[in-house]
């Protein structure tokens, strides 16, 4: 079955990176679009950076341009979140996914926190 398993989430200050990872089984990871998701405390969840099946084309929510870097490989099944000048607005819980067909599936999420 699908299975996505984040990482690397955690507690950093303001100004600080983090490089998120979701590792992937269950399907064939090179045919498919992955996305990362990110939801706040209160508020719905949005996406955050999307990136195509041979990782050629990216694209990101506005709030994060300039400062996330979304990557992935193949061989790994390794999608990858690279983020860099963390604000305490970039604070959630930070989810990996991808659509197969009409069904989305989700990860369980790791946490980030920006605060000094």
């Amino acid at each position: 079955q699908v299975q996505l398993v984040e990482s690397g989430g955690g507690l950093v200050q303001p100004g600080g990176s983090l490089r998120l990872a979701c590792v992937a089984s269950g399907f064939t990871f090179s045919n498919y679009f992955m996305r990362w998701y990110r939801q706040a405390p209160g508020k719905e969840r949005e996406l955050v950076a999307r990136i195509t099946s041979a990782g050629i084309s990216t694209n990101y929510a506005d709030s994060v341009k300039g400062r996330f870097t979304i990557s992935r490989d193949n061989a790994k099944n390794t999608v990858y979140l690279q983020m860099n000048s963390l604000k305490p607005d970039d604070t959630a819980v930070y989810y990996c996914n991808v659509l197969i067909g009409i069904t989305s599936y989700w990860g369980q999420g790791t946490q980030v926190t920006v605060s000094s």
